[in-house]
C-alpha cells in the first residue's frame, strides 16, 4: 500500500474514532517491531489500533491480514509504549477495516473490530 493511502486510511479511522469520542493520543509510533497506526483512549481504555485498507475483500477480510506474527510485533510495540507512558488505563487491541475500491476519495465502508486479539 501506498503510503498516501495508508495515511488517508489512518485519518478516515481518527475521524470515525473522533466521532465515537475516542481521544487520538498517537499515531504511526514506531519501534524496532513494528509501528502501531493509532492510539486511542475511552473510558478506562486505552486502544491500539490497527488499520487495514484494501480495495475489496476478495481475498479475505482485511483484518485477516493482521497475522499471528503481525499481533505479536503490535503487543511488543504497545508493551514499549506503556513502558513509556504509564497508565491506568486497560489496553486493548483494535482493527479497523476500510474497503476503498476507488482508491482515495472515493467511497468506502469501514468496520470497527474491537478487542480483535487479545493481549
Amino acid at each position: 500500500m501506498s503510503t498516501v493511502l495508508g495515511k488517508w486510511g489512518e485519518e478516515i479511522s481518527a475521524l470515525y474514532l473522533r466521532k465515537k469520542r475516542y481521544e487520538i493520543i498517537g499515531a504511526n509510533f514506531h519501534t524496532r517491531f513494528g509501528e502501531i497506526d493509532l492510539i486511542a483512549s475511552k473510558k478506562k481504555t486505552l486502544v491500539f489500533v490497527e488499520v487495514k485498507l484494501r480495495k475489496s475483500d476478495l481475498y479475505g477480510e482485511a483484518g485477516e491480514f493482521v497475522t499471528f506474527a503481525k499481533q505479536r510485533k503490535l503487543i511488543t510495540s504497545a508493551e514499549i509504549w506503556l513502558q513509556n507512558n504509564p497508565t491506568d488505563l486497560q489496553p486493548r487491541f483494535d482493527v479497523i477495516e476500510i474497503y476503498a475500491p476507488n482508491g482515495i476519495g472515493g467511497k468506502y465502508s469501514l468496520k470497527h473490530i474491537k478487542n480483535a486479539f487479545h493481549r
